[in-house]
């Protein structure tokens, strides 16, 4: 689908220009896609937030490459480094400890590298948050469009099961769930089966929230004339559903999930402050934050994890925001 001709307020006359091709004055149509694209290329901010989420998953893709180079292994302990014989249990020099062998300073007590806890501490917060979003995406957008195009009383049990799932206390039930599991089951073990259990509680839990955004769209767009129109030629309903409404419904359906991230990042994080999460040794932004809680006087210790998430949250939103921007102006 490609719209004959856009021009935006305050667009440049280049770019005027630049939609007209050959001698005779054509028109060169564009997709959506196309302007969406134009409309994110100037929202400085907004690519800002991209570029760093990019840098952000290759540091979790290569995270044993980055510690090889730069840091030491997340679980060594460097107890040379610790004031033991002051009794204070704190890294030696100042700043925590930071030299260029540890970037970031090492951690009390035990010494390990902050540094190559909060690389590899990326790469489960990363995990998990994206795993829980696509889960609560599938079962959300399934579950919207199934309600608002069929209606009725399809509609009217989809839509009391969402106010269940909404009205539930989802941090007292993951907490009590992620508690009492054992180490072992459906053939899994670990963190293995920790991670499993994370990306249930927070993806199966959270789709009501876009569930709700996708009916909403559907209930609008089971009536344009391009679904009529295709009813009117004989199309049976999953056609409809798949041809006609799923492209139109993409774009919300990808702007929420950007901001269903970050809001996934920090309740992973959350679990793991609470020690519901994952289990050490194994680094996590949240449990690096729960350690920290114990040395209070030794506030590097908490700042680089804290930074860590803080960084993360912020660039999704803003990628977020600037999306929704791109993809529907009128929003702004």
């Amino acid at each position: 689908m490609s719209l004959p001709l856009e021009v935006e307020s305050g667009s440049s006359g280049a770019d005027q220009e630049a939609l007209l091709v050959g001698s005779g004055g054509d028109i060169e149509g564009r997709s959506l896609g196309q302007i969406a694209w134009r409309r994110l290329k100037r929202d400085k901010v907004a690519l800002i937030g991209a570029t760093f989420l990019v840098f952000l998953v290759l540091v979790a893709i290569f995270a044993p490459l980055i510690v090889r180079l730069l840091g030491s292994p997340p679980d060594q302990f460097h107890q040379d480094l610790i004031d033991t014989e002051g009794g204070t249990l704190l890294p030696i020099g100042q700043l925590g400890g930071m030299s260029w062998d540890h970037l970031m300073g090492v951690e009390p007590v035990n010494g390990r590298d902050i540094f190559s806890r909060v690389v590899y501490g990326s790469r489960i917060s990363l995990l998990i948050a994206f795993l829980a979003t696509l889960l609560s995406v599938l079962i959300g957008t399934t579950m919207g469009v199934v309600a608002g195009f069929f209606g009725g009383w399809v509609d009217a049990i989809i839509s009391r099961l969402m106010d269940m799932f909404l009205a539930f206390p989802l941090l007292v039930f993951a907490i009590a769930l992620a508690g009492v599991f054992p180490d072992a089951a459906f053939g899994l073990r670990g963190n293995t089966l920790r991670i499993v259990l994370l990306v249930f509680i927070i993806g199966f839990f959270n789709w009501p929230y876009i569930g709700r955004i996708v009916r909403g769209q559907t209930l609008s767009l089971r009536h344009r004339e391009y679904v009529d129109a295709a009813r009117s030629l004989g199309a049976r309903r999953p056609y409809i559903v798949v041809t006609e409404l799923l492209p139109n419904l993409l774009a919300p359906i990808l702007v929420y999930a950007t901001l269903l991230i970050p809001t996934n990042i920090l309740f992973e994080a959350a679990l793991s402050f609470l020690g519901v999460g994952i289990r050490p040794p194994t680094a996590t932004w949240g449990g690096m934050l729960s350690d920290a809680v114990t040395f209070y006087t030794s506030p590097h210790f908490m700042l680089w994890p804290g930074l860590a998430i803080f960084a993360t949250v912020l660039a999704f939103n803003l990628f977020g925001d600037g999306l929704r921007d791109a993809l529907d102006p009128r929003t702004r």
